[in-house]
């Protein structure tokens, strides 16, 4: 009877199902990305990776980082991005009210469905974003082919 009473009330089985989610969310993101979204402090830098057709186009949240700290290389069909961010240090009589920037080395690498040319990869950095322009090598590039009437 109680539980058809906790499923009668407001949907009140489904709110608190909701809040042990979010809760579980939260407490898993310190390890690991979230499955709904977000990014765990372990994962920097966030980025994105995207297809226009031409080229595969990396854009990675690097803020605060010196462009001088960050190096990009590209071998066969693997991007990799490594780094070092630094935070600038108190003075000693400071006290950590709350601590959420890590710094430290990063290091991400992707396989990337194609190859690249490599000799033709271009990096910038610019507010904050770094962004990686990774034209696809000539034999992976799409080619239209002349179907001729016989």
């Amino acid at each position: 009877m109680a539980l058809i009473r906790w499923l009668g009330e407001e949907n009140s089985l489904f709110r608190e199902l909701d809040r042990m989610q979010r809760e579980f969310d939260r407490l898993l993101s310190w390890n690991r990305p979230s499955l709904f979204g977000g990014y765990a402090p372990s994962v920097y830098p966030p980025m994105n990776i995207y297809d226009d057709g031409e080229s595969f186009i990396v854009r990675a949240e690097v803020p605060g980082v010196d462009p001088k700290d960050l190096d990009v290389s590209v071998v066969n069909d693997t991007l990799t991005i490594k780094g070092k961010r630094l935070i600038p240090e108190c003075s000693e009589n400071a006290c950590y009210h709350r601590q959420e920037r890590s710094e430290g080395e990063f290091r991400r690498a992707f396989t990337l469905s194609d190859r690249v040319d490599s000799s033709k990869v271009m990096a910038e950095v610019k507010n904050g974003i770094l962004e990686v322009r990774l034209p696809r090598a000539e034999s992976a590039k799409a080619r239209r082919i002349q179907v001729k009437a016989s």
